[in-house]
């Protein structure tokens, strides 16, 4: 979900692996040369979402790293099938009220700029959350964890049960 902590927590659970670190939104921007909000505005989601799976699919193709995908990734089955046979993959969940308090102010999420954003973000809930359970190898709760808490409890997870090797 948008504001869930993506980017914060794949910085530094990549810096604590020692890998690379990757966001994928990033990525579409430099190729993109404008913001993705400028870009939904203009060609909007359904061509937002062609690149975002061409950058996907790149990434995944790619050497190790950690990936912070946009919040939608998961709209489309082959990236869901992309992240889960070619990595681990992560849903740091965080409730609706959670992700308000967070964006409540924050213009640059195309998806949010609308009269009720609070409802917009429940139904993006709603929609996404059983397909990021279906993508994940591992649900993180965020609710009331610290950054380091986060990305602890993650390795954590990663050393106690890593997940089986795709057929």
């Amino acid at each position: 979900m948008p504001a869930s902590g993506k980017s914060t927590v794949g910085r530094s659970l990549a810096r604590r692996l020692q890998m690379a670190f990757v966001d994928s939104d990033t990525v579409i921007e430099r190729r993109l040369g404008c913001t993705i909000r400028s870009y939904f505005d203009s060609h909007g989601e359904a061509a937002f979402r062609d690149v975002e799976q061409e950058v996907i699919g790149e990434l995944t193709q790619g050497p190790a790293a950690v990936l912070a995908t946009g919040g939608g990734a998961v709209l489309r089955e082959v990236n869901r099938q992309r992240l889960r046979e070619h990595g681990t993959v992560l849903y740091l969940r965080s409730s609706p009220e959670q992700l308000f308090r967070r964006v409540r102010h924050d213009t640059r999420r195309p998806l949010l700029q609308v009269a009720d954003p609070f409802k917009r973000l429940q139904s993006l809930y709603a929609e996404r959350d059983p397909l990021y359970r279906e993508c994940a190898h591992y649900v993180i709760d965020t609710h009331g964890a610290s950054l380091s808490l986060l990305v602890n409890r993650i390795l954590m997870q990663l050393e106690l049960a890593p997940p089986a090797a795709p057929v």
